[in-house]
């Protein structure tokens, strides 16, 4: 059966009242002896009433999303890892995938994409679908130092929304024994005494420790010479 809602207004005493006409197909002749005086039922229906029901219905596609969203996950979801497997990014992402599989009650899949220092992988993230059926795993090297040295095909701090953050790796600095410093204002005083005279090991050009070695440098106004000095320290 077809049903049509109308809508009129009529001014009775200097208001508006609202009046919702349904018609529901029936013959004039039936409807005129249901109510002689309308051409219709006729259902009267206070303004606030109306506007409160209104305001329900477009509600609805709402709720509709939020009850999707709340089965959440409904299928296996890839964890990516921009590093080769055995790594430790690769250890804590398969950690944390198990913790995950038991807490979402579904699969995790850990996807190892390596190459170009990172960047392959968590471009693979950066061009999945945003569904949260893609998620990544990375650091200070794949989502700080890649975006300030190379040209990526995404953007570090447009195209991810950061979740958690995981184990913090720090930076420690060591010397030799014949380093006449005990501490660090000791060292610091000593290196400026003596500049360019010691070398700095690091982790490698781009490195987190490669870094801290330059903006160590920068803070406290000292200068490293060329490695293979006749003392040295490490970060």
């Amino acid at each position: 059966m077809s049903s049509n809602l109308k809508a009129a207004r009529e001014a009775r005493g200097g208001r508006t009242v609202r009046k919702f006409i349904v018609s529901c197909g029936w013959a004039p002749s039936a409807l005129q002896r249901r109510c002689p005086t309308a051409q219709g039922f006729i259902m009267k229906l206070p303004r606030r009433k109306f506007l409160h029901l209104a305001a329900c219905a477009a509600a609805l596609p709402v709720v509709s999303r939020i009850a999707r969203a709340q089965s959440y996950p409904a299928r296996p979801i890839t964890f990516n890892v921009p590093f080769p497997p055995g790594g430790p990014t690769d250890a804590i992402a398969r950690v944390m995938g198990e913790r995950m599989r038991v807490a979402l009650g579904q699969p995790i899949l850990i996807e190892n994409v390596s190459g170009a220092a990172g960047s392959i992988g968590v471009g693979r993230v950066a061009h999945a679908s945003p569904d949260g059926y893609t998620v990544g795993v990375g650091h200070w090297s794949t989502h700080v130092v890649n975006g300030a040295i190379y040209d990526l095909s995404y953007d570090l701090l447009k195209d991810f929304a950061p979740v958690a953050l995981l184990p913090a790796n720090p930076q420690l600095i060591v010397s030799k024994k014949n380093v006449p410093a005990a501490n660090l204002k000791e060292l610091i005083a000593w290196l400026k005494a003596n500049e360019s005279k010691a070398a700095a090991g690091t982790a490698g050009a781009g490195s987190a420790s490669q870094i801290a070695e330059i903006y160590f440098q920068k803070i406290t106004g000292t200068r490293f010479g060329p490695s293979g000095g006749a003392a040295g320290w490490a970060c």
